[in-house]
């Protein structure tokens, strides 16, 4: 496997992993227990993780031809909890 596809991989999972803690760990903790810390953290690494997802999705439909529409279920993908899941799944 070249490693521009394992390097998209790799972002991919943890973009999806990131979302999940923020989502289910993060914001509870925030709005349930008055506890904001956790939120600024992996907020942070949440949004680095996105951009980086989107960048190398936009290498990826250089690298493995994907239509702009493949691309734009990619794209979209990326803001479902598990979208990136089901992206690498079906995409790469």
């Amino acid at each position: 496997m070249d490693t521009s596809v394992k390097t998209f991989k790799i972002i991919s999972t943890l973009e999806a992993i990131s979302f999940l803690v923020l989502l289910c760990i993060a914001m509870p903790l925030k709005y349930i227990w008055d506890m904001p810390e956790m939120v600024r953290f992996v907020g942070m690494a949440h949004g680095i993780l996105f951009i980086a997802y989107i960048i190398g999705a936009y290498f990826m439909k250089e690298k493995l031809k994907w239509s702009w529409g493949t691309l734009a279920i990619v794209m979209l993908c990326s803001v479902l909890p598990l979208g990136p899941f089901y992206a690498e799944r079906k995409y790469l």
